[in-house]
């Protein structure tokens, strides 16, 4: 069974770095503001984003959540008023005992651990290009005196009432205020 190899609920906070505890404590703030900046956007794009950012969530297991998934990833804010990208695949799996997300298509991917959190999951991972090896969290390995890499993420990944998930990443490192990636069967 997946969910008991899955680690514990306070395992991410060992694992974090204390900069990416504070981004993940200002999701709310982050998509806040990447909401009021993506209110440019063209029409089509501010639907989707707001069917995925205002539907209500429901407890997740490691089980429902395990398998095979499309997603795309929106970006709020920042470089543009947002960006909404076309489907890719993507895979909730266990990994080393962990549970694990991939992205599994297009030229930005990113991978990492999720862990247990209350009614879903906190996601610890990095981002990486097609044809580079997937990047692993940093943690508290930044070095050099940065609280964060470039490639780390941390996010929030909650099921979804109808079925869907979302990751949630707060202040991104690179281009945006806030992102959000669309899971869907």
């Amino acid at each position: 069974m997946i969910a008991s190899t899955v680690p514990s609920c306070a395992g991410w906070h060992d694992a974090a770095a204390p900069g990416d505890v504070q981004r993940l404590a200002q999701l709310a703030e982050s998509r806040a503001k990447g909401l009021e900046e993506a209110g440019a956007a063209a029409p089509g794009d501010l639907a989707a984003i707001r069917s995925v950012l205002q539907s209500g969530a429901v407890s997740a297991s490691a089980r429902v959540l395990t398998g095979k998934w499309r997603c795309r990833t929106m970006k709020l804010g920042g470089l543009t008023p947002a960006i909404v990208y076309s489907w890719f695949n993507c895979r909730i799996a266990e990994k080393g005992g962990a549970l694990a997300f991939e992205k599994l298509s297009g030229s930005q991917r990113t991978s990492g651990t999720l862990y247990p959190d209350g009614e879903g999951f906190v996601y610890l991972g990095a981002s990486y290009v097609t044809g580079e090896k997937p990047h692993p969290y940093s943690g508290n390995g930044a070095g050099a005196g940065a609280d964060v890499t470039p490639d780390d993420q941390i996010g929030r990944l909650s099921l979804l009432y109808d079925g869907r998930a979302r990751l949630e990443l707060p202040y991104p490192t690179k281009e945006s205020t806030f992102d959000v990636i669309e899971l869907k069967r």
